[in-house]
């Protein structure tokens, strides 16, 4: 049984002539599992943004290292709060010095004393609560604050509060972020053991297509799906092989997919996947690979194809394809709701750095009309409203080819299959664009 049955046979339900996108997810969720014996390779902390962690990074020592104050003003003994020392319910401490950040006090203090502290500096001994210095007022040798301003604790932080020794920083799988990249330098690293970057070849089909700078003709269209796809690519941090624009001639798409197999771990196109006469992209597949055609249950996006193409030698395995529809708002759709979660998992994330993130709720501003039995991603624009659910509007004309209507939008109304009609006032969920487009 070919891989492509195989996880067809176990999805309850699966029918490619009407699938749902949680079909879909599940099936790739299968298929696009990331090779066992992946390597690492030690990569520059600089270098390593967008990038996937290769191994658990486990802190060789506590961050901090030392309880220290998290703000200017004075630490002290936190028991003493428990008993002011006049009758406005002040306490008065005697300064027994200064303790700068970056250097541990090595001055004396009894136990009626406070130490003035900068940020970051260490807590002096026997003292574990700092009142900021804008509650205090300095009378000569002591300092006066309210005792009801704070509560013992308050204002330090502890040794190992951030990273613990022994412990986990930063796992395998994790797809790295500025604030990754920040907890790595907190321990004195300058690379990372990362898995490689994922090659993902892409080429456009069709005799109708014109590259950029061709005279126009009449009846032709130029490729913005390569453009979109290598922006979508490169936002993924994947290292991408631009194949070009491929015309409709077998032998050509059949030679194109087997180099894009040859030098890449996934392959994308736009075009070609429908049943239409001159669609020789979906039968050429067929011929080269293990292949599944789609008809999802959704709008825009409808046909898509899956599947593997095998490399030169066996043993080298295959690449995954993922074949788009040709118009180019189901192209950026398609690529969104599943490409995108696929790749990354074909990186080697893990399942948190792979999670899509969560819908953002949101008032729809207008009517939406709705058919249960797909589902649909209309372009929206959200807005916020002070102390209540963001609102969005549609955007533009919604029809699969419009491009200029997802320029104009933030995110994508998802209303989900078993949806109806939406009414002015009702609330929707937004995939919103931030951070994938």
């Amino acid at each position: 049984m070919s891989r492509i049955a195989e996880i067809a046979a176990a999805l309850a339900g699966y029918d490619p002539k009407a699938l749902s996108v949680e079909g879909v997810l599940a099936f790739l969720e299968q298929l696009a599992a990331p090779p066992s014996d992946m390597p690492c390779e030690d990569v520059p902390l600089r270098d390593a943004l967008g990038r996937v962690l290769g191994r658990d990074i486990v802190s060789p020592f506590n961050v901090p290292p030392h309880d220290n104050s998290a703000m200017d003003g004075f630490a002290f003994d936190g028991a003493l709060l428990e008993r002011a020392s006049d009758s406005n319910g002040d306490l008065r401490l005697r300064i027994a010095g200064t303790a700068l950040a970056g250097a541990a006090w090595r001055g004396e203090a009894g136990a009626q004393d406070a130490v003035k502290i900068m940020t970051g500096a260490v807590m002096p001994a026997g003292m574990d609560t700092v009142i900021p210095q804008e509650f205090c007022t300095v009378e000569g040798a002591q300092v006066r604050f309210p005792a009801m301003a704070l509560r013992r604790g308050d204002n330090r932080r502890l040794a190992g509060e951030d990273l613990q020794a022994g412990r986990a920083a930063l796992c395998q799988g994790d797809r790295l972020g500025p604030a990754a990249l920040g907890l790595a330098a907190s321990l004195g690293l300058t690379t990372l053991p990362l898995l490689p970057r994922l090659r993902v070849a892409y080429f456009s089909t069709g005799d109708e297509i014109l590259n950029a700078g061709e005279a126009p003709r009449e009846g032709a269209v130029y490729d913005s799906n390569r453009y979109t796809v290598f922006g979508l690519l490169a936002r993924l941090g994947c290292e991408v092989v631009d194949l070009g624009l491929v015309r409709d001639d077998p032998a050509t798409l059949a030679a194109t997919l087997q180099r894009a197999a040859r030098e890449a771990d996934a392959i994308v196109t736009s075009g070609g996947v429908s049943v239409g006469e001159a669609d020789h992209t979906r039968a050429v597949m067929q011929r080269l690979g293990d292949m599944a055609f789609w008809r999802i249950a959704m709008r825009p996006g409808r046909p898509m194809a899956v599947g593997l193409i095998p490399r030169s030698e066996p043993a080298d395995g295959h690449a995954v394809l993922f074949g788009l529809p040709g118009n180019p708002v189901a192209v950026m759709v398609t690529f969104l709701a599943f490409v995108r979660p696929a790749l990354l998992q074909r990186m080697g994330c893990n399942a948190r750095a792979r999670a899509s993130a969560p819908l953002l709720r949101a008032i729809s501003a207008t009517a939406i009309r709705k058919k249960p039995g797909r589902t649909e991603y209309q372009r929206g624009f959200v807005s916020a409203r002070p102390g209540a659910l963001p609102d969005v509007r549609i955007a533009g004309n919604q029809g699969s080819g419009v491009l200029s209507s997802m320029v104009e939008a933030n995110g994508l109304v998802v209303l989900h299959h078993g949806q109806g009609n939406v009414a002015a006032g009702e609330q929707v969920d937004v995939m919103m664009f931030d951070g994938a487009l």
